[in-house]
């Protein structure tokens, strides 16, 4: 672990295993798990929970102070789960009095130039395309795709197994299962090609698309169309995560074609 071109704060809990590039900072009040790998020029700053075996290309910044004129110096930490990998020049800030945290999950592959800004939660094996831009407050859900170049609005909610359109404008949440597409972003159909490749069966997915079909093809508002779905179809798992995020939809969810 020792690089003798590298900072390292000598109150910072890194494992033995831990491998070190030259020219890397890490702060104090930072925590690096085993078998993780710490490319050259990387900036890990105070707050850093960074788990194991995770690789951090060069130039990344993690922990860094939120962009955001509220914050005040309170102790907060940005959370990397194990086996991430953080590409060439990503940011992850950490969070703010808001929630206090940032957290990026286990099996996520954040590519190149990304940003996650403070108070984020990006869920478990989600797929974030080079310079996708997430404002403050943000959640992507487990097994998200996100397209490269998509920028999402702050407090906005990405369901989960979700494809996003690359260069994609998200000023609305996208409910779970589905793709999002086009300008302004609609829903395109449902994720049947990731779904079938994450173990779901042929019927469920019919099911799910026999959901959206209420949602989005019925002209019915979403009200109408959650109380239809409700009355008219089986109760699944699909079936009530679908509901449940349409009616806790802060922002409104995305609307159908167009």
């Amino acid at each position: 672990m020792k690089q003798p071109l590298a900072y390292i704060h000598p109150a910072a809990k890194i494992d033995p295993s831990v491998i070190i590039d030259p020219f890397v900072t890490i702060e104090e009040n930072v925590e690096i798990g085993a078998g993780t790998r710490i490319g050259s020029n990387v900036t890990i700053m105070a707050g850093a929970r960074i788990g194991k075996n995770c690789t951090i290309f060069p130039g990344a910044v993690v922990s860094a102070v939120p962009q955001d004129l509220k914050f005040k110096g309170e102790d907060t930490v940005a959370i990397i789960g194990d086996n991430t990998v953080l590409r060439e020049c990503v940011t992850v800030n950490r969070g703010t009095a808001a929630k206090g945290k940032t957290v990026v999950g286990n099996n996520c592959l954040i590519m190149a130039y990304c940003h996650v800004a403070h108070d984020c939660v990006v869920g478990d094996n989600v797929i974030m395309s080079n310079a996708t831009q997430l404002a403050g407050e943000v959640v992507v859900d487990n097994y998200a795709v996100i397209g490269g170049g998509t920028l999402v609005h702050q407090f906005c909610h990405i369901g989960p197994h979700v494809m996003v359109q690359g260069g994609a404008l998200v000023n609305k949440d996208i409910p779970p299962f589905v793709k999002a597409a086009r300008e302004p972003i609609s829903y395109a159909g449902v994720n049947s090609i990731g779904l079938r490749r994450r173990g779901f069966s042929s019927e469920t997915i019919r099911e799910i698309q026999e959901i959206y079909r209420y949602l989005y093809l019925s002209g019915l508002n979403n009200s109408d169309a959650v109380e239809r779905i409700e009355a008219e179809l089986p109760a699944t798992k699909e079936r009530d995560e679908i509901i449940l995020f349409v009616r806790n939809a802060k922002r409104g969810i995305i609307k159908g074609y167009v």
